[in-house]
């Protein structure tokens, strides 16, 4: 089982943060070179409960995410619920306020069948999360 576990602080709201990264095509500058699409709303919110994205490389290796539990401004849990060579999956994201603004706490775990698949996606995988959270700061106004 490989295990990722990135925190980052931000200058802004978690109202600010939690809106921005709910919507799922934004997660694009989070998973770069990956884009994503929303394929299915929520069953209440559109990116809430229920909700489906659509992840793939420039079209290639398409799988999709499923969003499975979802609190405003607290947090944004999902599983890959189609198409990928990892199983197990299981990503949460928890928000909370800091003295400076706010704060994300990204989590996820997977494992694979395929030998050391796992371990080749947790290295691109958290450094892209990480390239990508640093990013964020100069997006979100």
């Amino acid at each position: 089982m490989q295990y990722i576990d990135v925190k980052e602080e931000f200058p802004f709201s978690v109202e600010k943060l939690f809106s921005y990264i709910e919507i799922h095509e934004n997660l694009g500058n989070l998973f770069s070179p990956m884009s994503v699409k929303t394929i299915k709303e929520g069953k209440t919110e559109k990116y809430g409960v229920g909700s489906v994205r659509n992840l793939s490389l420039n079209g290639l290796l398409p799988f999709e995410e499923t969003v499975t539990e979802c609190k405003r401004n607290e947090l944004i849990e999902y599983k890959i619920s189609k198409g990928s060579p990892l199983k197990n999956h299981h990503g949460t994201m928890r928000f909370s306020s800091t003295t400076i603004g706010s704060k994300i706490h990204y989590t996820i775990e997977f494992d694979s069948s395929i030998p050391f698949l796992a371990l080749i996606v947790k290295f691109g995988l958290e450094n892209g999360i990480k390239k990508g959270l640093k990013k964020l700061k100069k997006i979100v106004k």
